[in-house]
């Protein structure tokens, strides 16, 4: 009889592979963990050869001629234990053979989310949906994966590499054209539903907030019977089954009465508590007002909220990073208008005028549409307390325009190395300096690792 092992804790056997996947069982190894890309495999892993482009039933960022299976080799030299595939080949280790892999993905999430114990909770948004993933996870003591894997491959792999013995899990479900949350939030199937904010986020592929706000609620189209669609106390919605909500003013089931640097006031149906705020700031005072009333819907202690005193800020979302005797905040992960203005708004709050000059590298905001000039103009406001403004790429070419002279330190179409040696040698020992802008401007260039690394 041949014996299988695995390295580390047991994520799936390979029984359980095989079943959900609709093929009968036979002996192989169980898997100790779950990916898709060949560079991150660990020994133990379980490989799945996704295609580059999964066809016309996602809508893809990007798509790409490059396929999964052309990397199994890696994979396996890496320390693959088993292989999910869709073309036959001989690929040196344990394969399951299916019609396709993006779908057996999703039959792995199912079965996943069908051997969950403790409370699955789903959360959207045009921002923030990381940082509040982060934050529940810690307050129910649940499964949370790190990163945003927020769309048709990140959300059914995030179920399949829950552990089995996990206290639950909290899932993050993006979108950037119509129609693509509903299904994702089928497959997660939670108990509560989290919807954060609407703000004009790809508004180009959408055409209108309100479209973004229609495609934003359906998150609740997962939610069973006892279900909870948890949404801001202003946001109009079509729900007609339990609903919490949060925000500021009387009518919210938890309120926001006061943010501070590292603290929240709220009133809750308990009475009124303060709460710890990692990373400080409205915008994340108001993740952890949603994280409460995800507490009440699922009949969680509120006094669980005192577990995120210990919550680190996920790197992008506004961690800091100390270096030259400067501090970069890092929130290059990604940018809208309203993000953007609050992220400015709690950097101006947060860096007193003995902390050295507030300088602010803010790049491109992207999928605005014919509005982007405006949107990027109505920026100039909340840099009034800023001591010095970079701007990055073309559509910021509007903000910088409107900024009083004396407030511009210069700006540039790429952030590319040249760019991040040119802030360097601005910033001085006791300053602090913001970075924000979407994703495609600072985060997929790795902007703020070379600033850092310019200021070493």
């Amino acid at each position: 009889m041949v014996k299988f092992a695995a390295m580390g804790e047991q994520l799936w056997s390979f029984e359980e592979l095989l079943a959900a996947v609709g093929q009968p069982s036979r002996p192989g190894p169980s898997v100790t963990g779950i990916g898709i890309d060949s560079r991150l495999i660990e020994p133990g892993d379980l490989f799945v050869a996704l295609p580059g482009d999964p066809g016309p039933r996602f809508t893809a960022t990007t798509r790409s001629d490059r396929d999964g299976h052309d990397f199994v080799a890696d994979a396996v030299a890496k320390g693959a234990a088993a292989v999910l595939a869709h073309r036959p080949g001989d690929y040196g280790a344990p394969t399951l053979l299916v019609p396709d892999t993006l779908d057996a993905l999703w039959q792995l999430g199912r079965a996943a989310r069908r051997r969950l114990g403790g409370p699955v909770v789903a959360v959207t948004g045009s921002s923030g949906k990381t940082t509040f993933k982060s934050f529940a996870g810690a307050a129910l003591g649940a499964f949370a994966t790190s990163g945003s894997l927020n769309n048709h491959i990140g959300v059914p792999l995030s179920l399949a590499r829950t552990p089995r013995d996990a206290n639950g899990a909290v899932c993050e479900i993006g979108t950037n054209h119509p129609g693509e949350i509903e299904p994702l939030s089928r497959l997660v199937s939670p108990d509560a539903a989290v919807l954060l904010n609407v703000h004009p986020a790809h508004i180009e592929n959408f055409g209108s907030l309100d479209a973004i706000r229609r495609e934003k609620l359906s998150i609740a189209a997962g939610l069973g019977r006892d279900g909870t669609l948890i949404r801001p106390v202003d946001l109009r919605a079509e729900y007609g089954g339990r609903t919490a909500t949060f925000g500021v003013g009387a009518e919210a089931d938890v309120e926001l009465l006061e943010s501070g640097l590292s603290l929240a006031r709220l009133r809750t149906p308990g009475g009124e508590m303060e709460v710890p705020v990692p990373g400080g700031g409205a915008h994340r005072a108001s993740s952890v007002c949603a994280v409460a009333a995800m507490l009440i819907a699922l009949d969680r202690p509120l006094a669980w909220l005192e577990r995120l005193a210990d919550v680190p800020v996920p790197r992008g979302r506004g961690n800091r990073i100390v270096v030259g005797g400067a501090t970069v905040i890092d929130d290059s992960y990604n940018a809208n208008p309203a993000s953007m203005a609050a992220t400015l708004d709690a950097f101006a709050a947060g860096a007193g005028p003995t902390e050295g000059r507030r300088i602010a590298i803010l790049g491109d905001m992207l999928e605005l549409g014919e509005d982007a000039a405006s949107y990027h103009r109505a920026l100039a406001p909340h840099c009034a307390a800023m001591d010095g403004v970079l701007c990055v790429g073309e559509r910021m070419i509007a903000l910088y325009d409107e900024l009083p002279p004396a407030k511009r330190l210069g700006r540039a179409e790429r952030a590319d190395a040249t760019f991040a040696e040119r802030c360097a040698k601005l910033i001085e020992p006791g300053d602090s300096v913001l970075v924000k802008g979407s994703n495609g401007t600072f985060w997929a260039v790795r902007f703020v690792d070379a600033l850092v690394k310019a200021l070493e």
